[in-house]
């Protein structure tokens, strides 16, 4: 089985040619002033001309409204928008035909109730990023370094599209996280970081990898 990789939060032009080294088959932008990762858009619309075609290119926003999207898309050329807020089923099926990209709705997990959010968002957007519950009063709503129980989707049959696991992956546990889950896509951002927002190549490499 060849599993799929993002890689997430990329901010230097290295980190690009590290992620297409890796055979990364998306590459992930933030655009969200709290994160260490966070990236204006004439810093965007570089890195995204320098990823080649074949691998999607894919913005990070959280609770953006129409205006802050339009300026983006204005300028950056995109392949797929990851909406990582408090967005409802019904604002994500909303961006998706305003803008006629792509759309990926992360949801956090932390217990068995969580998974409801699967059929809620599943039905209308492109894909999921199952990822960890940020902490209560955390500032991001991801790439925080936590990961959830990886059984609770243990032995999960159905999906209403596809999806990708994310939450605390590293080099040192992604392969398990495969093993247990069935995961076909995994998202990687702070796991293969020297420091916040810092991505280092041959972590990124050794990620891939053991990914599978």
């Amino acid at each position: 089985m060849t599993v799929s990789v993002k890689f997430c939060g990329l901010s230097r032009p290295a980190d690009i040619d590290a992620a297409i080294e890796a055979g990364g088959r998306y590459v992930g932008f933030v655009h969200f002033p709290k994160s260490p990762r966070h990236l204006g858009i004439a810093e965007m619309a570089a890195l995204a001309r320098a990823v080649p075609p074949g691998v999607a290119k894919v913005l990070l926003t959280v609770n953006a409204d129409d205006a802050a999207l339009d300026a983006i898309l204005a300028r950056v050329p995109l392949d797929m928008l990851q909406l990582h807020g408090a967005e409802s089923p019904d604002r994500a099926a909303a961006v998706k035909a305003r803008h006629g990209l792509p759309v990926m709705k992360a949801i956090g997990v932390a217990a068995a109730a969580d998974l409801a959010q699967i059929d809620a968002y599943g039905p209308v957007v492109d894909q999921l990023l199952v990822d960890a519950k940020p902490p209560a009063g955390a500032a991001l709503p991801g790439g925080n370094g936590l990961a959830f129980d990886w059984h609770l989707l243990a032995g999960r049959k159905y999906w209403p599209c596809p999806w990708m696991l994310a939450g605390g992956l590293t080099p040192d546990n992604v392969a398990e996280a495969v093993r247990l889950t069935g995961a076909r896509q995994v998202d990687v951002s702070s796991g293969v970081e020297t420091a916040p927002g810092v991505k280092d190549g041959a972590h990124m490499r050794a990620f891939a990898a053991a990914a599978g």
